[in-house]
């Protein structure tokens, strides 16, 4: 059995390197577009904040509020996330986090690409971890307990 919950900022830094091994997340604006999946890039300064390079006219450039969705590679850990999208005006941070797996989406480099950030207010994350206990069980229909279960937390960003 679980004897340990994860306090949210465990569960925050399990998320932050489940998204550095899968980047990517479903991004949309709360205007009722349909989100999108987008290559997401993280800078270790600004904790709160994810960058998503895009074109100009994508869906999210617009800017306002938003929500992403992020499933880890192994559908072990989820994240539904809110916040407001705006453009990256910072040059130094736009050539901090271009690199060739970006490149690669911009036939004209740099000149095509504009850099929006994702500024987080509030996260909802899971881990689904569950114990081997709980996972025999599944496997033969039985009911798992909170002791079996997950890690879960409510994050909301301060300042």
């Amino acid at each position: 059995m679980a004897d340990h919950q994860d306090s949210p900022q465990e569960v925050a830094a399990k998320f932050l390197a489940a998204l550095k091994s899968s980047p990517f997340i479903m991004i949309g604006l709360t205007d009722g577009q349909h989100a999108e999946p987008m290559n997401v890039k993280t800078d270790d300064d600004q904790p709160n904040t994810l960058f998503v390079f895009s074109a100009p006219d994508n869906r999210i450039a617009a800017g306002g509020d938003a929500m992403a969705q992020f499933v880890g590679k192994g559908h072990d850990f989820f994240a539904c996330l809110a916040g407001t999208v705006s453009e990256e005006r910072d040059r130094a941070t736009f050539d901090k986090l271009w690199d060739n797996r970006v490149e690669a989406w911009f036939p004209n480099g740099k000149a095509d690409a504009r850099l929006n950030r994702f500024d987080i207010s509030s996260a909802e994350l899971w881990e689904t971890d569950v114990s081997i206990s709980g996972r025999v069980k599944m496997l033969f229909g039985g009911k798992i307990t909170s002791s079996e279960n997950s890690s879960h937390a409510v994050v909301s960003s301060v300042g």
